[in-house]
């Protein structure tokens, strides 16, 4: 069982680490909340309507920064919460739903030869608009998403959750079973965020584009193994003073592994994902482990 959004998490660690320097310098802005990576195999797919409770739980860790500050390192652990709600009402024939992820992190980062330590909220996410069609061998979602900057954002630090301005998202995917049993499973999952001004440092970030795959085979009921990958590119430039031209991408493949325990009534997904091709952004590894618990 998949959501489509992920939230947070993650920005997380997939891209939001770019502008990461010492506590005395200011952090470049970095667009894009979303943290690529943050679903994996049926990424796609919404689950039917009831209350979900889901938890990411990721590390994140990098020694390599394209184009960055010298000595480079940083280590973080993300926990980002999620309520899902999807109702038993129909929107163009699609069942309706929403969620709301609050993601934490503490982390440890060197730049320039200073090191330096944070833990603290980030940006909530906030969906009101989930749609989850179901067809036969395929299933298709869409949705719409707020990031609000509730977080402590400070110029000085990496921070991976807190940005410090408001941004909007689009989500469409579909997860395409070729197999009558379901037993093969094929998804892709787009989404587009439109970033608003960082008032701290009057610089707009640009808008961001996401795309997340996977593909996975159930060995046994409960029990489904897969390989996933996502790309993520800025497609417009930050404007603002010291703003980068460059702009920023990331991409990210490894493998998966998802388990429903039926004594427990609760789903278990843990993948690997490496990084590289990066542009103005930090080269790591992010281990995910997602519980979703339904209610």
């Amino acid at each position: 069982m998949k959501s489509i959004s992920a939230k947070i998490c993650l920005v997380l660690v997939c891209g939001v680490l770019a502008g990461a320097v010492s506590a005395q310098a200011q952090v470049p802005v970095v667009a894009g909340h979303y943290p690529a990576g943050a679903e994996g195999i049926k990424g796609a797919s919404l689950p039917p309507p009831g209350f979900y409770f889901r938890d990411y739980n990721m590390y994140y860790s990098a020694d390599t920064f394209r184009n960055g500050p010298p000595d480079f390192d940083i280590s973080a652990y993300i926990n980002a919460p999620r309520l899902i709600w999807m109702t038993d009402k129909e929107i163009f024939g699609a069942h309706y739903g929403m969620d709301v992820i609050v993601p934490f992190v503490s982390m440890d980062w060197t730049a320039k030869g200073a090191s330096d330590h944070y833990s603290g909220i980030g940006d909530i996410q906030l969906e009101p608009l989930l749609l989850s069609w179901n067809f036969q061998q395929f299933d298709l979602a869409a949705g719409y998403a707020v990031w609000v900057p509730t977080g402590d954002y400070e110029p000085s630090r990496p921070d991976l959750v807190s940005k410090g301005f408001w941004s909007h998202m689009l989500t469409l995917g579909s997860t395409w079973y070729p197999d009558k049993e379901k037993t093969w499973a094929m998804s892709l999952l787009n989404r587009y965020e439109f970033c608003h001004e960082q008032e701290k440092t009057d610089t707009d970030p640009g808008q961001v584009f996401t795309t997340e795959w996977g593909l996975s085979k159930s060995l046994r009921q409960g029990l489904d193994v897969g390989f996933i990958g996502y790309y993520q590119q800025q497609t417009t430039k930050d404007s603002g003073p010291n703003v980068s031209s460059e702009r920023d991408r990331k991409v990210g493949v490894g493998p998966e592994i998802s388990v429903f325990w039926p004594q427990l009534v609760m789903f278990t997904s843990i993948r690997y994902t490496y990084e590289f091709a990066a542009v103005d952004r930090p080269e790591g590894q992010l281990l995910t482990l997602t519980l979703t618990k339904p209610f």
